[in-house]
């Protein structure tokens, strides 16, 4: 009796494990497939509908357009890319890459000329010009947008991130760059190169300092279409993702002056200041002496003050 008892239970384990394993290949089978972040770059012709359609069919989620490649910042699954890729009117598939913030926001003391300033001599020039009506897009983390060293020479923005509208800044980097930019001549804070240069907030990274290249992609579509005689990157990525490089191109056949930090990880220049039609600025000190954080190499244009300003 006891054997027979004995062999039922191990029957029922035996059902128990077959039945444990069935459920959890179950569960593998139905668990989807995570998304990643893809810009999907059309050949020339394909019509936003169709580009639209074609994502769907593979499952695919936008998150926005970028007329200025001819491109849709998409979710997609590895699977989806893979037969994505396929269809024969996909020009490319890149990576919607990590940008960073280079260099950290620091507190201004009251108004003083900046040493960096000084060794540009940009004050010896403001007899004759101060920048005035020069539109400049600062394509960073947004600019404070009640600051009062930069408030009269904000003419306006755009903020290209998901969380928000506003091109107010939350992180503190963007502010930073456009007083060394354009801080206005008054009794506070800083003299910035230009004190009278219009400074528009192209907000295309977060709080925390980062953003996804589409949405610097869809910043410097908009400061195309709104103008900007110059805009300023001061964010880079490792990665050399060939839509970076069109809407650098691009930009630069609009007759826009890119400049854009060279990197703070002191090796290899960074993208977008690895482009050819960027000018890439490198950072030294108050000696003239180049930073031991400043990237560098044959891709740099000029060093300028970088260190304590």
């Amino acid at each position: 009796m006891k054997k027979k008892f004995s062999k039922f239970l191990g029957v029922l384990g035996i059902i128990g494990i077959v039945l444990s394993l069935f459920l959890v290949i179950l569960v593998s089978q139905a668990r989807p497939e995570s998304k990643v972040r893809r810009i999907v770059v059309f050949k020339p012709g394909v019509t936003e509908f169709t580009q639209e359609t074609l994502v769907r069919k593979f499952g695919g989620v936008k998150i926005k357009n970028l007329p200025l490649i001819n491109a849709q910042a998409v979710f997609l699954t590895p699977k989806s890319i893979t037969g994505l890729a396929q269809e024969s009117r996909i020009l490319r598939i890149d990576e919607d890459v990590k940008v960073f913030a280079l260099g950290k926001p620091k507190p201004q003391p009251a108004e003083v000329l900046p040493w960096g300033i000084e060794k540009i001599k940009a004050n010896k020039v403001w007899n004759l010009a101060t920048g005035d009506l020069v539109k400049v897009g600062i394509i960073d983390t947004g600019i404070d947008v009640k600051h009062p060293d930069l408030a009269t020479n904000l003419k306006g923005g755009v903020s290209t991130v998901s969380y928000t509208t506003s091109y107010n800044d939350d992180n503190g980097h963007g502010t930073h760059v456009a007083g060394i930019v354009a801080a206005l001549d008054n009794e506070i804070g800083v003299i910035g190169v230009g004190p009278k240069i219009d400074l528009y907030a192209i907000k295309v990274l977060d709080r925390q300092g980062s953003g996804y290249l589409s949405d610097v992609i869809e910043g410097i579509e908009w400061a195309i279409a709104n103008g900007m005689q110059v805009i300023n990157l001061s964010l880079g990525t490792s990665s050399d993702v060939p839509s970076f490089k069109e809407a650098v191109q691009k930009a630069n056949a609009a007759g826009i002056v890119q400049v854009a930090a060279a990197g703070n990880n002191g090796s290899s220049v960074l993208y977008p200041a690895a482009y050819p039609e960027v000018i890439a600025v490198s950072a030294i000190d108050k000696n003239e002496t180049i930073a031991s954080w400043s990237s560098r190499g044959p891709e740099i244009d000029l060093a300028a003050p970088g260190v304590e300003i």
